[in-house]
C-alpha cells in the first residue's frame, strides 16, 4: 500500500491540547488552553475579536507551532480557514482531489495489489488485504459521490471543470466546506463556516455536523450554528484566573454557567473591595486617635500618657497590617452593559411613519411603517433587497425617492450601521464626547441626559483611552453602540447588530433590548437573534 495515504482513526480519533501559550508582538494571544475533542464532540469556540480563535485553530491544526504547551493529534484532519489561496489554473476537480487524496490513493493501491494477485507472488495476498482493508476504512469507493451530495446541499459549483478563480469568495467557500463534509475525516477544524452560506446551506451544514462521526472544533459567531450543534464550548473571553474555560451542556450549558461563573466572580471581588473599604477606615480612625485622642484629661499624669501611646501606635500597626494582607486578589470583572433608560416621547404619538418609501437601486419596492413608544420591528430579506437602505431612510441618512418619511418633532432617532464609518485617530473616549457634545450644543440632548462613557459598561478604561485605529473591529463596533446608547434615542434602528460582538454581549444586547421604552427595529440574518425575537412583528422585504 502507498505510505502517501492517511488512513483514519475512526474510535480512537482525538487532539489534545495542553497549557498551549501563544504571543504576537509581545502580547499573549492564548494563555493555559487545554482542551480534548473525541468522536462525538463538538466544541464552539467564542471570544471577543482579538481573542485567539483563529491562532487556536491554526495551532490545532499544526500550521502554527505554539510557544509553549503541546498539542496531539491522532486520526485525518480537515481545515477550513477564512481564507482559500486560488492557485493560479486550479479548477473544482482538483480541490475536490486535494481532499479526496488519501481515498483516490487507496482505490489505485487497491487496484494495483488486485493486479499482482495475476503473479501469485507471496506477498501479493498480504498486499491486496492491506489495500482492500485501507479503502474500505475510507469507504474509498463512495467518496466522489459524498462530495457531488455535500457541492448540491450547500449551493456549491458542481462543475469540477470550472477554474477556482472564477468563482466569488463565498462559492470557494462552498466547494471547500462541501469537500471537507464529503471526506469524512476524523476531525474536522472549522473556521466562521457559515459566512457566504444561504438558508438551505446553513441547514444542510447543520444536519452535517450533527451527523459527523468524527470529532469537531467550531469557530463562530453563529449563535444559532452553537446552538445547533456544539456539544461544548471554549470560551476565550477573559476569566478571574485568566484561564480560558469549557462548558459542557451544549450552547445552554454554555450561557448558564458563564452567569453563574460571573455572578460569583463580580460578587467575590465586590466583598473583597468591601472589606478593604472597612479595613482602611479602621486604620484612618486608628490614626486619627494616635494623633489627637490617646491625650488625657488635664491634670492626668505623664504615666497614664505613656502607657497608652504605645498601645495606640500597635493599634495603627496591627491595622497597617490587615489592610496590606487584605489586597485584593480577584480581579475586577469585564463590565457589563449597562444600558441607560432610553426615553419614550408622550404615549399615543407616533414616533416615526413612512409612507410608500423606494430608493432607486436601492430599494425596489415600497415600503410603509410606522412606530410608537415601545413597539418592534424585525425587517428580514436576501442580501441586496434594501434591509440596509430602508433603514437608513428611517434615520434620515438619505432622502427617498418615493414616498415620504415623518418623524415626530424632537424625536431622537438612531442607527447602528452595519459597518463603523472610518477609524480616526482620536481615542475612543474623544469621539464618544464629542458626538454627545454634538447633540447638547444643537439642543438635541439635555446636560442632564448625558451618560459618561465608563458607564455603559462597552469599553474598558484601558480601551477607551486608546486611539481608534489600534482598536479590534470589536471594540469599534462597541465604540458606536456607546454613541448610539448614549444619545438616548427615542427609537433604536439596528443593522445587523450581532456582527462583530462577542455572544455574551450579544446577550446583554437582546434582553436590554427586549425592555426598553424606546421603540426598536432591527434588520438581521441572525438565526438565533430571529428566533430571540419571535414574538416581534416581521417586515418580508
Amino acid at each position: 500500500m502507498s505510505r502517501s495515504v492517511t488512513l483514519p482513526a475512526r474510535a480512537r480519533a482525538h487532539l489534545a491540547a495542553s497549557g498551549l501559550y501563544l504571543a504576537r508582538g509581545g502580547r499573549a494571544v492564548l494563555r493555559g488552553v487545554d482542551l480534548t475533542v473525541s468522536p462525538g464532540v463538538r466544541l464552539g469556540v467564542v471570544g471577543e475579536n482579538g481573542r485567539g480563535k483563529t491562532t487556536l485553530l491554526r495551532a490545532l491544526a499544526g500550521t502554527l507551532p505554539p510557544d509553549a504547551g503541546a498539542v496531539r493529534r491522532a486520526g485525518t484532519i480537515g481545515v477550513a480557514d477564512q481564507e482559500l489561496p486560488v492557485p493560479a489554473g486550479r479548477t473544482v476537480g482538483d480541490l475536490v482531489a486535494l481532499e479526496l487524496a488519501d481515498a483516490r490513493a487507496a482505490l489505485r493501491e487497491l487496484d494495483a495489489s488486485v493486479a499482482a494477485l495475476a503473479e501469485e507472488s507471496p506477498e501479493a495476498a498480504d498486499r491486496y488485504a492491506g489495500a482492500l482493508a485501507a479503502a474500505e476504512s475510507l469507504d474509498a469507493w463512495d467518496a466522489d459521490r459524498r462530495v457531488d451530495v455535500a457541492l448540491a446541499g450547500l449551493g456549491a459549483v458542481t462543475d469540477r471543470e470550472r477554474p477556482l478563480a472564477t468563482l466569488s469568495v463565498g462559492q470557494r467557500h462552498r466547494v471547500r466546506l462541501a469537500c471537507l463534509l464529503g471526506a469524512r475525516h476524523d476531525l474536522l477544524l472549522l473556521d466562521e463556516p457559515t459566512n457566504h452560506l444561504d438558508t438551505h446551506g446553513l441547514d444542510y451544514l447543520t444536519a452535517g455536523l450533527r451527523a459527523h462521526p468524527g470529532g469537531v472544533v467550531l469557530v463562530s459567531h453563529d449563535r444559532a450554528l452553537l446552538a445547533d450543534v456544539v456539544t461544548a464550548v471554549l470560551d476565550l473571553d477573559p476569566t478571574r484566573d485568566g484561564r480560558p474555560r469549557t462548558y459542557g451542556g451544549g450552547w445552554s450549558g454554555f450561557r448558564d454557567g458563564r452567569r453563574a461563573e460571573r455572578d460569583r466572580w463580580v460578587a467575590d471581588h465586590a466583598e473583597q473591595e468591601r472589606k478593604r473599604e472597612r479595613l482602611a477606615e479602621d486604620l484612618a480612625a486608628a490614626r486619627d486617635r494616635l494623633s489627637t485622642g490617646w491625650r488625657p484629661e488635664k491634670g492626668t499624669g505623664k504615666h497614664t500618657r505613656a502607657t497608652r501611646a504605645p498601645a495606640l501606635v500597635r493599634s495603627v500597626h496591627r491595622r497597617e497590617e490587615d489592610l496590606r494582607a487584605a489586597a485584593v486578589g480577584v480581579p475586577e470583572p469585564p463590565a457589563r452593559l449597562e444600558m441607560p433608560r432610553l426615553p419614550a416621547i408622550a404615549a399615543g404619538v407616533t414616533i416615526l411613519r413612512a409612507e410608500g418609501v423606494m430608493l432607486d437601486g436601492r430599494l425596489g419596492r415600497a415600503c410603509s411603517v410606522s412606530l410608537r413608544p415601545g413597539e418592534r420591528l424585525v425587517v428580514t430579506g436576501g442580501n441586496g433587497s434594501g434591509k440596509s437602505t430602508l433603514l437608513d431612510l428611517l434615520a434620515g441618512g438619505q432622502a427617498p425617492s418615493e414616498g415620504a418619511v415623518h418623524r415626530a418633532r424632537r424625536a431622537r432617532i438612531a442607527l447602528l450601521a452595519q459597518e463603523s464609518t472610518a477609524p480616526s485617530g482620536r481615542s475612543a473616549a474623544q469621539v464618544y464626547e464629542s458626538a454627545i457634545a454634538r447633540l447638547v450644543s444643537t439642543g438635541a440632548l439635555a446636560a442632564g441626559e448625558v451618560v459618561a462613557l465608563g458607564r455603559l459598561g462597552l469599553l474598558s478604561g484601558a480601551d477607551a483611552a486608546r486611539p481608534v485605529t489600534e482598536l479590534s473591529v470589536g471594540q469599534r463596533r462597541r465604540l458606536d453602540l456607546a454613541v448610539l446608547l448614549g444619545s438616548r434615542p427615542h427609537a433604536v434602528l439596528l443593522d445587523e447588530p450581532t456582527n462583530h460582538l462577542s455572544p455574551a454581549l450579544v446577550d446583554e444586547l437582546t434582553e436590554a433590548l427586549d425592555a426598553t421604552d424606546a421603540a426598536v427595529v432591527i434588520a438581521t440574518h441572525d438565526r438565533q437573534l430571529l428566533r430571540e425575537t419571535g414574538s416581534w412583528p416581521r417586515l418580508r422585504l
